[in-house]
């Protein structure tokens, strides 16, 4: 986790101290289920409580343990047993480390997404109030990065708003599948603990139980997940790079706020340059990177092996902390977008009325010709405007083909710009859910 691309908000769930909190409070539930059903002393299992739950661990200490140990789990529980005293005997009982691991883990993730949906739905409303901001302001619509016709900028924010609400509801899915809880011992037959600790301890961690377990919880719930994040940050470059094409100088039609003092080059002062979702690009690029290791950690050996272990210590935080960063980012972007609608007109109009050329050919299929005629004229009519000769109405009027079929009025008629609008309405409607 850098610094530079961290919220504290998301960091904290990756800190030591909250890990250690976490692995305290599944083993100490552990023993108050083992107390309930007559296993444990219940005197012990209040003593654990009453010794360790206000305590701050001692994560130096921690770590000097597992120096020796090699172990970080048994590290932990040495330094439980430390300030609890006799009663830690009770402690761990019947467990195994992935029990606590995993678990811990599950926590740790379904706490993480529900920060990133709180971060998409912080996007999802900087883009409905701008799509609605812009909802009849023309602009081009593009084809291969080529002119192709009109559409308004609140449909481009519109698009991307359903694409993020998609989202939304993956990181719903991704945070229910891996909010599971496994306290099923050594090999996951629960041999040696019984099944309802594992209820208990996962309704008071807000988990579901694993239905199944070896020793660990299966890793199609993590790559799952880790795949979720990917296409979430997919979406994040989709949208980012859109407004590094609209930025460019030759286009101009937005571009990303520019604060006083702002510098955009060391060496040219005139710079405004779009660094913050460039920025974005690159960190979608990290995201999407940690998919596939998760996705190979779904490959375990037997009831379990430890090649996934170091994977996801690292893509955990990781994939979170920089997805977080980026939404947030992405939001601030979309809240202070800078918008030229005189620079979208006048991209409108740069062709010539070249991007009403569909309109012309469907006129003219309507009056009888063969769509491969009314293909030919029009295009014969529209390449010499792609060179820079002419304007397309004027050489539509003068083609006796297409003028002997289309009147005057006609012809003007079907450069309408407004025509291209008219269902704009139908589609914020199926979007927004809204009249």
């Amino acid at each position: 986790m850098i610094p530079r691309y961290s919220r504290p908000e998301m960091t904290v769930i990756w800190e030591p101290q909250t890990r250690f909190r976490i692995w305290f409070e599944i083993e100490a539930y552990a023993c108050d289920a083992l107390a309930e059903i007559g296993v444990i002393p219940r005197e012990s299992a209040k003593a654990i409580w009453d010794k360790a739950d206000f305590v701050t661990f001692d994560v130096a200490r921690i770590d000097e343990i597992e120096r020796v140990t090699k172990h970080d789990v048994i590290a932990f529980l040495t330094h439980l047993a430390e300030f609890i005293g006799a009663e830690s005997r009770f402690v761990h009982q019947g467990m195994t480390s992935s029990d606590v691991l995993d678990t811990c883990l599950a926590v740790q993730l379904s706490r993480a997404a529900d920060l990133l949906i709180a971060d998409v739905d912080a996007l999802l409303s900087a883009l409905k109030t701008r799509a609605y901001e812009h909802k009849y302001t023309p602009t081009i619509g593009r084809s291969h990065g080529i002119h192709a016709e009109p559409t308004t900028f609140g449909l481009k924010l519109a698009q991307a708003y359903a694409e993020f609400t998609r989202a939304r509801e993956r990181l719903v899915e991704a945070r229910r599948e891996i909010s599971t809880c496994a306290i099923s011992g050594a090999v996951g037959t629960f041999a040696n603990i019984d099944p309802r600790v594992e209820d208990y301890v996962a309704h008071k961690m807000g988990l579901t139980v694993e239905p199944i377990s070896t020793q660990v919880i299966p890793r199609d719930r993590h790559a799952a997940y880790f795949a979720t994040l990917a296409v979430v940050a997919s979406s994040v470059e989709r949208l980012a790079i859109e407004i590094r094409h609209l930025q460019r100088t030759e286009v101009l039609e937005a571009e990303e706020y520019f604060s006083a003092g702002q510098k955009g080059s060391s060496a040219m002062p005139h710079k405004r340059n779009p660094v913050l979702t460039e920025n974005l690009t690159g960190l979608a690029r990290l995201v999407r990177g940690m998919a596939i290791p998760a996705m190979e950690n779904v490959a375990l050996w037997h009831e379990r092996d430890i090649s996934h272990s170091s994977v996801e210590r690292m893509i955990g935080p990781d994939a979170t902390v920089t997805l977080d960063f980026a939404l947030a980012r992405l939001t601030s972007v979309i809240d202070n977008l800078v918008v030229y609608p005189e620079n979208m007109r006048k991209n409108l109009e740069k062709l010539g009325g070249l991007i009403h050329s569909q309109r012309v050919l469907l006129a003219l299929t309507q009056k009888g010709v063969s769509r491969e005629d009314a293909y030919a004229m029009v295009q014969r009519n529209a390449m010499p405007v792609w060179r820079g000769e002419g304007d397309f109405r004027t050489l539509l009027g003068q083609d006796k083909d297409v003028s002997g079929k289309l009147s005057a009025a006609e012809l003007d008629a079907l450069f309408d710009l407004s025509y291209h609008f008219k269902h704009v309405d139908t589609i914020f409607a199926r979007v927004f859910g809204e009249a």
